[in-house]
């Protein structure tokens, strides 16, 4: 759990980067409908969460430097016994201010009242356009009552800047207590996806292998932190598989790429295995080759190294494979240059890992790839796709697909994988699906 005054501390640096002339406007994420009257599960926005750890809707947050008496003000929901006896219980304004750390608290049926004012006077608003469009709206019918005010003396904001380009550089880097939460969220996804493995084989669908990893994470209060794709055969060949319903053969492998969400922070790992718990001599030789890239590209994940280094440490350790199992032609420096690899591996090997699955902050400055530095979290997750049809490629080997995904800490020293409690050598696979049949 965080605390408060970690929130409070990042709303002050927030404000400090903001400037005394600025106000920030955050919004809650609006409730969705599903169809009819049902609505889909409720997930706060990340930039109002990392902001304030308040989880309910209908929600604003205005920070406002320098103002006497309250910088953090909160527009949220009045306690409402009808509706809490329906939906459950609100923390009002006053719990708003005495749980949650607020400087201060108004109904947020008010927020047409009192927001103009704590406009007005401000050179510059902070905010994200676009999200919202119907919030958009309301964002400017607020600046526009104060401009409307300008020969009575208001002070309208003469300036809208992109929210992101303040808060997404924060949340890049993680705290002490982020970092617990997310090392819980790994090991309760690595205990998912060990559990999957001893689940499977020939005969069962997809869908049962996915109810093994929901089981895993709900047990632990914890959700999927997006849609696990679990695909056989040559179901794994496809990215972003989605359907999770064939059955799965023996002989082929399995592909699971699942991360829990764990109090709003994400785990994202994947691993390839055996349906029969035994990996043929073509699986066993690309998995290698995969699993070697993946090593040699979390040796990468340190301070001071561009974030582009650990992928090209990938592509050159697959293409090194590749052309020793003649499935490419030539040189590796050739088929490097020519990036002949990506008809084989075709995505980047990793992606920056928080409060979102593919979290926020800038991946290059300047146009340059950015240093990886202390407290940032990155995926590790090169993979081979041998598609079914693939011309030129010896039989054995089409329809394997396959992606070996692990979640790294970068540290001042070495990496630290937060996602090791499930196994990813091909001998220590076979052994725990052989121990749990």
């Amino acid at each position: 759990m965080i605390e408060p005054r970690e929130y409070a501390r990042r709303r002050k640096q927030l404000m400090r980067m903001a400037g005394p002339d600025a106000i920030v406007i955050v919004a809650a994420a609006p409730e969705r409908v599903r169809n009819n009257d049902a609505h889909y599960p409720y997930r706060q926005d990340s930039d109002f969460h990392y902001l304030t750890g308040f989880p309910e809707p209908d929600a604003v947050l205005a920070l406002v430097p320098g103002r006497e008496p309250s910088e953090t003000i909160l527009f949220c929901r009045e306690r409402d016994a009808e509706r809490e006896r329906w939906d459950g219980p609100r923390a009002g304004t006053e719990g708003a201010v005495a749980t949650w750390g607020l400087d201060d608290a108004f109904p947020i049926d008010d927020i047409d009242d009192i927001l103009p004012g704590l406009i007005e006077g401000r050179t510059r608003v902070y905010y994200h356009f676009g999200r919202d469009s119907e919030f958009d709206l309301r964002i400017i019918g607020w600046v526009n009552r104060v401009r409307a005010q300008v020969r009575l003396g208001a002070k309208p904001p003469h300036e809208f800047v992109a929210l992101s380009h303040l808060l997404h550089d924060l949340r890049l880097y993680k705290s002490r207590a982020e970092l617990r939460l997310m090392r819980r969220s790994a090991q309760i996804a690595a205990e998912a996806h060990v559990r999957a493995m001893r689940a499977t084989r020939p005969g069962l669908n997809e869908h049962e292998v996915e109810a093994e990893l929901l089981h895993a994470f709900r047990k632990h209060g914890a959700v999927p932190s997006y849609e696990p794709i679990v695909g056989g055969g040559a179901n794994a060949c496809v990215l972003h598989y989605r359907a999770n319903n064939a059955e799965l053969r023996d002989g082929d492998l399995l592909l699971v790429d699942a991360g829990a969400e764990f109090e709003c922070y994400a785990s994202d790992i994947t691993r390839t295995w055996p349906v029969n718990g035994r990996f043929s001599p073509e699986q066993r030789a690309l998995y290698d080759i995969v699993l070697a890239a993946q090593l040699d590209a979390i040796g990468e994940v340190r301070a001071g190294r561009s974030f582009d280094a650990y992928h090209e440490a990938a592509v050159r350790t697959i293409t090194r494979g590749l052309c020793r199992l003649g499935l490419l032609a030539g040189s590796v420096e050739k088929n490097l240059r020519e990036h002949a690899y990506r008809r084989f591996y075709m995505h980047k090997t990793g992606h920056w890992l928080g409060l979102d699955v593919h979290d926020v902050g800038d991946y290059r400055i300047d146009g340059e790839f950015r240093e990886l530095e202390p407290g940032m979290v990155v995926t590790v997750e090169p993979g081979l796709y041998v598609a079914p049809d693939a011309k030129g490629v010896p039989a054995r080997f089409r329809g394997i697909g396959i992606r070996i995904e692990d979640d790294v800490v970068v540290t001042n020293g070495d990496p630290e994988v937060i996602s090791a409690g499930v196994p990813k050598h091909a001998d220590e696979i076979e052994a725990l699906m052989a121990g749990g049949r």
